[in-house]
């Protein structure tokens, strides 16, 4: 039977985010119903409500998140009904060209739920990331969970769904940072601050902060950054090059997704070194580069989907490293909020306040 329960919508382009009834279907094959424990406010649910992912408004908001499987449709084995899990919006198929070729975390038809959840008078709506977790319990498709120790915090764990996991992939899984290398990260929010701490995991010599705010650079040196720069004053290219003996780092992670920070992290790269974009542009944004450049400075120009991880493998990895005392993921909690704050965290984050506002089901 059907459950009605609150979650944050966006009704419209930029308009405020509001709590509303949301009706949520039982499972159908292949699906899951998850009462949601914390869920992040990232920054990806902005660009829903601002409409730079797409239109297709109404909105549930929230994706990052962990919680508690409530009930499974039919053919579920992956998980049952008291498994705490982190959810996550790639679902690995296992029969696309991707998967077929041993790259799941590349999956190209990752699986969200068939059924669609909606308001109480019917109106369709459009899930973050198709996970929609904003709300009291959400419908995914059962893939999109994934166990982890349930003795682990809610609010911590729910944080590996997005942006920790994009900021430390992009360092250990896209730009394969090694032992001994120079690493430079653009951009220091908590993605940014997530990249300096998967480099810092992968056992990177010099880590290099760049953000235009002394507040975000204290935090990242926190994190473990080895030196900042504040990009306001400084000119991030050169100061980079400084750092590392005239030459440029060896990968340079851009983590605010503009055209003017992606330029400095190309020409902040040592020549044949790795440039990785993690930061998300919106739709309208250009970038133009002297294509001799492109091919004299060789090495390579990559983007980071998700922090090209694979949720089974690399969830239950950083929990665990985490239990273990190795990294400290409590660190990007900044606070934690009800359903009724979004909107207000939106602002907090926008104004650089906070490196995650959380929200906790009680």
């Amino acid at each position: 039977m059907a459950q009605q329960v609150q979650g944050v919508i966006a009704p419209g382009k930029n308009e405020p985010v509001r709590v509303e009834t949301i009706v949520v279907p039982d499972p159908g094959p292949g699906e899951a119903v998850v009462t949601v424990r914390a869920c992040g406010v990232c920054h990806t649910d902005l660009h829903y409500k601002q409409g730079g992912i797409n239109d297709e408004f109404p909105f549930l908001l929230g994706h990052e998140a962990a919680g508690v499987v409530e009930s499974v449709g039919e053919g579920v084995t992956e998980v049952a009904p008291g498994d705490f899990v982190v959810l996550n919006w790639r679902a690995v198929c296992g029969a696309c060209r991707a998967c077929l070729r041993g790259r799941p975390q590349y999956c190209f038809n990752t699986h969200n739920a068939r059924q669609k959840m909606t308001l109480t008078d019917g109106t369709e709506l459009s899930p973050a990331l198709g996970i929609g977790a904003f709300a009291e319990k959400t419908l995914v498709a059962a893939g999109q969970c994934t166990k982890v120790d349930p003795s682990v915090s809610p609010a911590v764990a729910g944080l590996l769904g997005c942006g920790v996991m994009a900021g430390i992939g992009a360092a250990i899984n896209t730009g394969q940072v090694g032992r001994g290398d120079s690493v430079a990260v653009i951009g220091c929010g908590g993605v940014g601050d997530a990249a300096v701490v998967g480099a810092r995991l992968a056992g990177a010599a010099r880590i290099i902060a760049v953000d235009i705010d002394d507040r975000k650079l204290e935090t990242a040196k926190s994190m473990g950054a080895t030196h900042t720069v504040n990009s306001r004053s400084t000119d991030p290219v050169e100061a980079i090059r400084e750092l590392t003996g005239g030459f440029g780092a060896d990968v340079v992670i851009e983590a605010v997704g503009r055209p003017e920070t992606y330029e400095q992290a190309f020409y902040a790269r040592d020549l044949a070194g790795t440039v990785v974009l993690v930061g998300v542009p919106t739709p309208e944004m250009k970038l133009e580069l002297p294509l001799l450049d492109v091919f004299g400075r060789g090495g390579a120009l990559k983007s980071s989907w998700y922090g090209d991880c694979l949720p089974s493998r690399d969830f239950p990895m950083l929990i665990d490293l985490h239990q273990q005392g190795r990294i400290d993921l409590a660190a990007f909690v900044t606070e934690t909020i009800g359903l009724g704050d979004v909107e207000k965290a939106f602002a907090r984050m926008h104004e650089g306040d906070v490196l995650r506002s959380v929200v906790v089901f009680r």
